[in-house]
């Protein structure tokens, strides 16, 4: 079976969510304070929502340097699929993880609200549960969620296919009217060197359980099987 590491930082609040839906998908998970490091036996990292250090300095920035990351870039050189979440997603592109950065949203102001997600590329471990152009409904609560990156480099994620979703409106069109943060090209998740490393800022884990209202993050957390 597989068993998720979920690396706690004093401030992350999504941990208990998470090692619930990836349960509920018979995923083994275990939530792992950073300071006692990776377990040898983890067969995935999962970097959860919150606001790890209260978001001083930058969002992720401070979890970012932890010592733990430097076992977390070890296992990613090993295979070892890694997925972060909203603050995880900060924490991995701060980490460089990821390229990019994810900054203050354009209305300067937090929000949490259900969007929708266009699957911009449906053979990764993170999307093959779905079919390319599939418009999903993820919830999203951020206060610096918009994605930046210099223009050299975002032609590059393009062209590398490792743009993962892009906000889009029902119909799956990509719109100003439906980047909720002002995100560049509406980008809502991104893949790393390896396809088995990506974070995006929808949260799929609340959209896990057929309770919370939506199950279409699902085959984002399979990912962790299909990566393994």
């Amino acid at each position: 079976m597989t068993t998720v590491s979920i690396l706690q930082f004093g401030g992350s609040n999504c941990d208990r969510d998470a090692e619930r839906a990836l349960e509920y998908l018979g995923i083994d998970a275990e939530r792992v304070w950073y300071e006692d490091g990776l377990p040898e036996d983890a067969d995935g990292i999962l970097l959860p929502g919150g606001f790890s250090y209260g978001d001083y300095l930058r969002a992720g920035a401070m979890a970012a340097r932890a010592p733990v990351m430097e076992a977390v870039r070890a296992r990613v050189e090993a295979g070892v699929p890694v997925l972060g979440v909203c603050n995880g997603a900060q924490i991995g592109c701060e980490a460089g993880l990821t390229p990019g950065a994810f900054t203050t949203n354009a209305s300067a102001r937090f929000q949490c609200e259900r969007v929708r997600l266009r699957v911009e590329n449906a053979d990764t471990p993170w999307t093959r549960a779905y079919d390319e152009g599939e418009v999903l409904s993820i919830p999203i609560a951020h206060g610096e969620g918009r994605f930046e990156i210099d223009e050299a480099a975002y032609d590059r994620l393009v062209e590398e296919d490792r743009v993962l979703f892009r906000y889009c409106d029902a119909d799956g069109e990509v719109t100003d009217a439906a980047n909720p943060n002002g995100s560049r090209g509406n980008v809502a998740g991104v893949l790393g060197e390896r396809d088995t490393v990506a974070v995006l800022m929808p949260h799929p884990e609340r959209a896990t359980l057929p309770d919370l209202g939506g199950t279409d993050g699902q085959g984002i957390l399979r990912g962790f099987e299909n990566g393994a």
